[in-house]
Formats: structure tokens, C-alpha cells, sequence
């Protein structure tokens, strides 16, 4: 479940928000940070009180506790020093431990999150979205705010710690001429804004680069095969080049903004200094300040100078995390899914009758794809889905699966809208057969296993027999525990159709739909998968999308699409009987006719 109230606020509000369930955490990591940052400071007040009892002697500071001797008072400092760098380091392993705890609990909980919430998008989404930027997005992005929270964070409140105890310092002590080491703070924080206002778009810029490189790279893996095919090597050599060379060029304009930062701070934060070095110098030369107080300015000084030229770092790292809070949370408050239905739908009660009613459908780009379609799919029958490239037959089975919903008209199951039933129901209810078959990399039989992982290994090998699936496998080097490679890439077409196919009968559902199943099989093959599709067929719904007529000769119904429209239905008899649109398909199948 998501966490974004106030999604659009600025990217620091929405990063908080998101982190209320961690506020304990947070509380205390920054509860550690600033008891650090106190002990921290006190080194420079303790050499400052050496400097008073060498100098003072019995009338030190010191000595006015009642530690006359001046031994004594050195020993008391040193025990008191001891103290003090043990607890700046335990608090230090303590902030180290629970930022980086936090940046952990963060990233993990808001990968989790955005990728749940990723995959409830419809598919309409991913078509619009690259690949890479969303990988880029679900990792590069969201690593940049692990890093600013190991240590930007920290940072940022123990420079605040500083500025306040030091301002202190100098005014309750020497308010005459402490002033002059804060006159600087209001430039500091006014050219602080005016960095992160300029530095933010070109931030930006920076991870929009990163998403493109990225989403080439993951195009090229893909396509490898394509690229050697073409021997395009080089073409795509200088493409990356491109991305990349885009990418460093933003970096570039970047690091050229953020590295004036730090100089422009050291020289403001100088000019304090040399008014206290100087102004506080005389006042001790007259007799007018102790010489161990002048000491402890000195340094408390040097002490603010070393964190706020760090801060030009730490609005690097914060200005880049801010950039991809605003990419992830975008991509966390995106809701571009179809609306769930209330109606529940039991596998074992689905009975497998679908009526589609004047369905008009499109995609977002392009023109109508199906339209005014009437048809009916009885309970039980196997029926085939047939017609030319273009038809609106793949079409077709994403509106079965509920992929994407109607423009118009409605689709019935088993008398009742496919919009009302809860989604998950829809998906038990039917396994689909893709013509793009996805195996993922393992095993053969994790893959068949897949969706239904219980299912035991006689059941596993039962449904590769079924696929014509399991004489291949046994085959392979490891048998079924063969790896097959990133998208099944050791395997033929062929064999991953078939591993696919006996992952769809493992699930063992009321309706099975198969999208071109048998295009990647020989002959042979097809004629042995079609014997077995009709004992797997038996008792459900069957919907085959065909281009080789053969695999739906013997079907109980057949549906011919013309340009996104039902042509005509019938038996294969009697659709090759009527000599229209089915009849010149199969005679030109069938070599009978010659295109």
C-alpha cells in the first residue's frame, strides 16, 4: 500500500510523508547526530581551558571550581577529554548505524511499493513507458536516496548543530565581536537557495539522461540477435555513444554550478574569520579578553569553516536525490489501472460462456481496431479465431483476459459484464498461451511451475506429455532442471511454446485460450499438440487464435474477423462449403491456390 498524501507538494515534503511509519528511526538518528556533533565541538573549548590553566595558572577557569592546583586541573581536563571522545564516538557509531539503517528500510520499503504499485498499472501504460526508464527509476533513483540518506541527511542537521552552537558561543562569550563571524550566515544561506533553485532543472535534466541511456541499453540486450543479424554494431556503438555523451555533457553542467559552491562559501566564512582573528586578537593584546577564550574563538571558528564547505557535497548529494524522489514518487502516485470489480468469480463455478455484444475497441493510438462485434462462445466448445494480419484477433483474447477494457459495447461471462468481476477471479479463471512466449530465467521446471507452485513433479511431468513437451526435456543436459536463460534464450521457439503450453495446462483452468501457441512447431509437432489439446479441452472452454487454419479444423465453431468485424462463423465444412473470406484462406493454405 502506497504512502503519498500530499503527492503534489515539493519532492522533500513527499519523501517525508512517505517516511512517517520510520519517525521513531528518524527521531532517533537525529537525536544521535546532535548529541555527536556536541561532543564534537567540545575538543576546541577543552584547548582553549588547557591554554587558560598554562597561561592562569591558580586563577584559571578552572580553578574557580575549586581545583587549585594546576596538575590537578590538567589531570581533570584530560579525564573530562576522555570522556568526551568516547561519547562523540559512540554517538557517531550510533547516527552511522541508524541513518544507514534507515536509508536501508526506505529503499527497500519504497522499491517494494513502487514496483507493486508498478504492476497494477494496465497494460496501455508499459506501452507509453520505456523499459530502461522504469529500471532506471526502480533502481538508479531510488539508490540515490539510500546515498543521501547514509550521509546527506546527517550532514545537513549536524551543519545546523554547528552554526547554532558556534553563533552561541560567540555571542553569550564575546557578543562585541562575535558578530562579525555570523555576518556571513545570511549570504551563506541566501546563496544556499539560490545553488539549489538553479542546480534543481539541471538535476533533472540529469536522471531524464540517465533513463534514456538506460532504457537503450535494455533495448540492445534485447535485440542482440537483431543487431548481429544486421551487423550493426557500430551503428549502435555510436548511438550509446550519443546517450552517453548526453548523459556526461548533463553531469557536466552540473558539477561546473556545484563546484563554485564550496569557494564562494570558504571566502564568506573567511571574512568572519579574519574579523575574529584580527578584531578579538587586539582585544587580547590589551588585556581585554583571556587569552584561552581567544583560543576557543579561534578554533570554533576554524570548526564552522570545515562543515560548511562540505555543504556545497552534501547539496550535491541532496539536490540529485531530490531529482529522483520527484522521478519515483511520479511513479508511485501513477494510477493508470482498471478499475477492480466487486463481483466475485470461484474457478470451479466459472462456467466458460462469453457473449460479446456491439464491442468497439482501440488503442490509445491508431484507429478502431474491432467494432460493432457479436459474437458468442458456448460453455464447453473449443472455438477458433481466424482472419488476416490485422484482423483484431489478438485484440480479441486481451479483452478476454480483461488487459484492457472495452471502448464500447460490453463483454458477457457466464451472463455477467467482465468489468464486475474482482481481477484476480478473472485471471485464475482462464490460462492464456501467448504467442510471444516469456520464460523466465531457471529451470524448466520453475518455468512450468510458474503460477502454480505447488504443483508436485508427477503433475509437472503429466502437463509436459500433454504439451508434447516432456521427450524434448528429457533431452536437455539436466533434464527438467535445466536452466534456460534470460527469456528461455537456450531453448527454440518451438521448445519454449511447448514449456509455455504445459505451464497453462499445470494451472489446470476453466477456460484456456491459446494466441498463435502452435506458430513456432513444426508440422509434426502441431499435428501431436492438437491431439493433446483435444483430451486438455475436454470439459472447458477452449479459444484458439489461429493462423494455420489446420489448427482449428477441428473446432466446434469458428470465427472469421475481417478488419476488426466478424466476416462469418461455421465448422470448417461448412465455411469452406459458403467459398467466401475462410474458403480463400484455406485454399491458399492448402496450396490449392496461389497467391
Amino acid at each position: 500500500m502506497s504512502r503519498i498524501p500530499g503527492a503534489d507538494k515539493a519532492p522533500l515534503f513527499q519523501l517525508l510523508q512517505y517516511m512517517k511509519p520510520f519517525r521513531g528511526k528518524v527521531r532517533l538518528a537525529t537525536l544521535f547526530s546532535v548529541l555527536n556533533k556536541l561532543f564534537d565541538l567540545a575538543p576546541p573549548i577543552l584547548i582553549g581551558a588547557a591554554v587558560d590553566i598554562v597561561v592562569q595558572g591558580e586563577e584559571s577557569l578552572i580553578a574557580s571550581l575549586g581545583i587549585k592546583d594546576p596538575f590537578t586541573q590538567l589531570l581533570w581536563l584530560a579525564g573530562i577529554t576522555v570522556v568526551v571522545w568516547v561519547f562523540e564516538s559512540v554517538f557517531q557509531y550510533l547516527f552511522e548505524v541508524y541513518w544507514r539503517d534507515l536509508a536501508q528500510f526506505t529503499q527497500d520499503s519504497l522499491r517494494k511499493d513502487t514496483y507493486r504499485n508498478m504492476q497494477q498499472q494496465e497494460l496501455a501504460y508499459f506501452e507509453d513507458r520505456s523499459s530502461g526508464d522504469l529500471i532506471a527509476i526502480l533502481n538508479d533513483d531510488i539508490n540515490q536516496l539510500e546515498r543521501f540518506l547514509d550521509h546527506g541527511a546527517n550532514d545537513l542537521i549536524q551543519v545546523f548543530i554547528t552554526v547554532t552552537v558556534i553563533g552561541s558561543i560567540f555571542m553569550f562569550s564575546a557578543p562585541e565581536i562575535g558578530w562579525m563571524a555570523l555576518v556571513p550566515m545570511p549570504f551563506i544561506i541566501w546563496g544556499s537557495v539560490w545553488f539549489q533553485k538553479k542546480l534543481a532543472p539541471r538535476y533533472s535534466l540529469v536522471r531524464n539522461k540517465a533513463g534514456e541511456l538506460s532504457s537503450q541499453l535494455v533495448n540492445n540486450l534485447g535485440g542482440m540477435a537483431t543487431i548481429k543479424s544486421f551487423g550493426t554494431q557500430e551503428y549502435e556503438n555510436e548511438r550509446i555513444g550519443r546517450l552517453s555523451d548526453n548523459y556526461k555533457k548533463a553531469n557536466q553542467r552540473v558539477i561546473r554550478l556545484s563546484s563554485a559552491f564550496v569557494p564562494l562559501i570558504r571566502m564568506l566564512i573567511l571574512s568572519g574569520f579574519i574579523g575574529i582573528l584580527i578584531f578579538a586578537g587586539f582585544k587580547t593584546l590589551e588585556g581585554g579578553m583571556e587569552v584561552g577564550l581567544y583560543s576557543v574563538l579561534i578554533f570554533v571558528t576554524q570548526r564552522l569553516l570545515w562543515p560548511l564547505t562540505r555543504l556545497g557535497e552534501t547539496f550535491d548529494l541532496y539536490q540529485r536525490a531530490m531529482a529522483s524522489t520527484k522521478r519515483v514518487m511520479s511513479l508511485l502516485k501513477t494510477t493508470e489501472h482498471l478499475p477492480d470489480g466487486d463481483q466475485p468469480l470461484p474457478a470451479d463455478k466459472v462456467e466458460g460462456e462469453y457473449q460479446f455484444e456491439d464491442v468497439d475497441f482501440e488503442y490509445r493510438t491508431g484507429g478502431p481496431v474491432l467494432k460493432k462485434l457479436n459474437l458468442e462462445i458456448k460453455s464447453g466448445q473449443t472455438v477458433g479465431i481466424v482472419g488476416a494480419t490485422g484482423a483484431g484477433k489478438s485484440s480479441l483474447i486481451k479483452l478476454l483476459m480483461r488487459f484492457y477494457d472495452v471502448t464500447g459495447g460490453r463483454i458477457l461471462l457466464d451472463g455477467r459484464d467482465l468489468r464486475e468481476y474482482k481481477l484476480n477471479d478473472l485471471v485464475s479463471a482462464a490460462g492464456l498461451v501467448s504467442q510471444d512466449v516469456f520464460l523466465f530465467h531457471g529451470t524448466v521446471t520453475e518455468n512450468i511451475r510458474y503460477g502454480s507452485f505447488d504443483a508436485s513433479r508427477e503433475e509437472i511431468e503429466r502437463a509436459a506429455k500433454l504439451a508434447e513437451a516432456h521427450d524434448f526435456i528429457m533431452g536437455l543436459p539436466d533434464g527438467y532442471k535445466t536452466v534456460v536463460g534470460e527469456r528461455g534464450q537456450k531453448l527454440s521457439g518451438g521448445q519454449r511454446q511447448r514449456i509455455s503450453l504445459a505451464r497453462a495446462i499445470l494451472k489446470d483452468p476453466p477456460i484456456l485460450i491459446l494466441d498463435e501457441a502452435t506458430s513456432a512447431v513444426d508440422n509434426e509437432t502441431e499435428a501431436a499438440i492438437q491431439r493433446s489439446l483435444f483430451k486438455i479441452a475436454k470439459d472447458r472452454t477452449t479459444v484458439i487464435i489461429a493462423h494455420r487454419l489446420s489448427t482449428v479444423r477441428n473446432a466446434d465453431n469458428i470465427f472469421v474477423l475481417e478488419d476488426g468485424e466478424l466476416a462469418e462463423s461455421g465448422t470448417h465444412n461448412e465455411l469452406v462449403d459458403r467459398e467466401r473470406l475462410y474458403h480463400q484462406l484455406w485454399m491458399v493454405q492448402s496450396g490449392e491456390v496461389k497467391v
